[in-house]
């Protein structure tokens, strides 16, 4: 399998699919790996693409870090993949905690290698309620995730993937198989990285990133989003990133990948090669 080493010698997984056209990156959510993307991925790959989706430190099959489990050290980790492959004219595609991920990466590396950002679902600019940040989501909310995570860490996946992460608590038609996949790729996640990841996709402050970004942007989010809240993640992010074109998916929820992936395909496909 093919692996990178990050300057601490973490190894990190990613696949590599397709070999001509630009070169697409996507950033899998919290507790997720690489193959939350792959339909995406095969997709983009049939397409003309080079696509490259890798799996965060601490998650499926890269290294279990005791330590790095933080939005710096995972940009980083994606600098030194991309740098690796020597990946230009580059789209970057985050859900979730992966836009955080791409976000941070261009705060701290630049967009010298980025061509274009696609933000799914995303956790920018920042979830967490604050005196500056009166919109974001309460500790509290965070702290039960957390609770969660230490106590049952199985059934806290079984919960989110019955319950917000697909809308299935919301009538949504969401097949057993999406569901039985996010529980399983979230058994996969070194249960302190995905412990110490609740803190980073939820407390990390994405706007001085956001305020960086040069390159054409896309924002996707459902208006039903009970995991990032639309007003207050892909609203507020497009409106701190300019020129950032917004796309709302009317009824839909978090996983945008499996839930509305026709018309995701779709809109990520249109705008790479636009």
């Amino acid at each position: 399998m093919p692996f990178v080493t990050a300057d601490d010698g973490a190894q990190i997984f990613y696949k590599d699919w397709g070999c001509d056209g630009s070169p697409v990156i996507l950033s899998h959510g919290w507790p997720l790996n690489a193959d939350a993307w792959d339909a995406g991925a095969r997709f983009l790959a049939e397409h003309g693409h080079r696509v490259i989706a890798h799996d965060r430190r601490g998650h499926g099959r890269s290294t279990q870090s005791w330590h790095g489990n933080e939005m710096d050290t995972y940009a980083d980790d994606l600098a030194t993949l991309i740098t690796a492959l020597d990946l230009t004219n580059l789209t970057m595609i985050g859900h979730s905690t992966g836009g955080g991920e791409i976000v941070r990466y261009v705060g701290r590396h630049g967009s010298d290698r980025v061509a274009r950002l696609v933000l799914v679902s995303a956790v920018p600019p920042l979830m967490l309620q604050t005196d500056d940040n009166p919109e974001g989501l309460p500790l509290t909310v965070f702290d039960q995730i957390r609770a969660g995570e230490a106590s049952d860490r199985s059934q806290l996946y079984r919960d989110f993937a019955d319950g917000p992460f697909f809308g299935h608590n919301r009538n949504h038609d969401v097949d057993q198989g999406f569901r039985d996949a996010f529980w399983l790729q979230g058994m996969a996640c070194g249960h302190r990285a995905a412990y110490e990841c609740i803190a980073a996709f939820s407390a990390t402050d994405f706007r001085p990133d956001l305020a960086k970004v040069d390159v054409p942007t896309l924002v996707i989010h459902g208006d039903d989003d009970q995991i990032v809240p639309f007003d207050v993640g892909g609203k507020r992010s497009a409106d701190l990133i300019t020129g950032a074109v917004l796309k709302v998916y009317e009824g839909s929820a978090h996983a945008l990948p499996d839930t509305d992936r026709d018309r995701l395909h779709a809109d990520l496909l249109e705008f790479i090669d636009s």
